[in-house]
């Protein structure tokens, strides 16, 4: 069967895409692996009529909304692989199937590359985070703590001291300078030099010194990559942003014809709201690809 659209990625930005696409009623079919990058959260924040809802019941009830148009089919899988042309692709799954479609568009989302602190990874999305305007309101003013990945984590270290008082942990990821001191510190940020040996309880951090400082949350920048390397093998061109590598991408078109990328694998920053939007955007000029 020749699908219209075939959809990699099952979460907001790919269902929000195939909900114009289904709209127009162009045949979709969704492929998706069911690993959401929230999937480690229990509230989703500031996406309008959903606030603190579970993420997973609102990706539920996106999947339920899209099952009721008859052109849209969904397949539970992982693709693995993506060859061939505008109005002549396939895509493979894990399973050996292989589906033709005449656009394609990735919406697979990232995977995150944490700092290698033991105990750190298994509070992510749950005690450390990476977005304050998702999750600093819940800290409730409480002491705030946000650990250095790179230079640009000044930036995330000097926004966070809106929800509360902050202390930024370089941890040996560079070295400001002597302006970059003054500044932080006028911003009103404590500023910790030795290194974290690792997170404890909710989200206290233990310092290769021995101390123990109790937080209401962490916050870091994780370096974002593609989750899977579908993009690469098809051909398309990637780019470098200060969240990471991302598909690079014109009006939501790769640099293939016919491929087109959104969500947080082609756009930033990131959310679940910007997710939908950048979807919305993105099953539209799928579809007038189709047309034009």
């Amino acid at each position: 069967m020749l699908h219209d659209v075939i959809v990699v990625g099952g979460s907001y930005s790919g269902m929000a895409a195939a909900l114009q696409l289904v709209r127009a009623r162009k045949k979709v079919l969704v492929i998706d692996a069911g690993t959401r990058r929230n999937r480690f959260a229990h509230e989703a924040h500031g996406f309008l009529t959903q606030d603190g809802s579970d993420p997973a019941a609102i990706a539920a009830a996106g999947r339920k909304q899209l099952e009721a148009y008859p052109t849209l089919s969904w397949q539970d899988g992982t693709a693995i692989s993506a060859s061939g042309h505008a109005d002549a692709f396939t895509i493979e799954t894990s399973d050996g199937a292989r589906h033709e479609g005449r656009r394609i568009l990735i919406a697979t989302g990232v995977s995150d590359t944490l700092p290698q602190i033991p105990g750190l990874s298994e509070r992510w999305g749950k005690h450390v985070f990476h977005c304050p305007y998702c999750h600093g309101y819940e800290l409730n003013r409480g002491d705030v703590g946000v650990i250095a990945t790179s230079p640009l984590s000044q930036h995330q270290a000097e926004l966070l001291t809106e929800w509360g008082r902050t202390t930024f942990f370089l941890n040996g990821a560079f070295e400001p300078s002597a302006e970059e001191y003054a500044h932080l510190s006028r911003r009103g940020l404590a500023i910790e030099t030795i290194a974290i040996e690792r997170i404890e309880g909710g989200a206290d951090v233990r310092l290769a010194d021995g101390r123990l400082l109790p937080f209401a949350g962490l916050f870091t920048a994780p370096h974002c990559t593609p989750s899977t390397p579908l993009a690469e093998t098809l051909g398309c061109e990637l780019e470098t942003t200060p969240f990471g590598t991302q598909i690079k991408t014109d009006m939501k078109q790769t640099s293939v014809p016919g491929a087109f990328a959104c969500g947080d694998v082609a756009h930033v920053p990131h959310s679940i709201s910007l997710a939908v939007a950048d979807g919305a955007l993105a099953g539209a000029m799928v579809h007038r690809s189709l047309v034009f």
